[in-house]
């Protein structure tokens, strides 16, 4: 399936940078949007230069503070781990397993080039 894999809109997409979750019963014409950079994101968080625990703390406190302001698009900027020596990403992965245990985050995705591409990514919160 498509949605599984990530692999929705662009064939040409680096497939092992890109990173996808939807819960269960989100519609596909949602997720081709938020792929696509139609949601308006209302608000960011920066993370570069955070150690994981920072990181978290950070990530927590952003997604509260965008529920109790009603927001539902939000953009986390996660880098692309290229300062991360030869372990790779740090933050890009952690902040996948961090948002994918988030009740409020009803989907998330790579963000285009123009927004950050695979050192960012898009996230859709449940309305308060």
């Amino acid at each position: 399936e498509a949605l599984a894999t990530g692999a929705l809109d662009d064939p040409d997409a680096d497939l092992a940078e890109e990173l996808f979750h939807a819960r269960p019963g989100i519609q596909r014409r949602v997720l081709r949007r938020l792929r696509r950079g139609q949601y308006a994101m209302q608000a960011e968080l920066d993370l570069h230069g955070f150690t994981r625990a920072e990181a978290a703390r950070a990530l927590r406190d952003f997604l509260q503070d965008a529920r109790a302001r009603g927001l539902t698009g939000v953009r986390i900027v996660h880098g692309k781990g290229r300062k991360s020596a030869n372990e790779g990403p740090v933050l890009k992965p952690a902040v996948a397993g961090w948002l994918r245990r988030r009740a409020e985050v009803l989907a998330f995705c790579t963000a285009r080039p123009v927004d950050g591409g695979s050192g960012a990514m898009y996230v859709l919160l449940a309305r308060s």
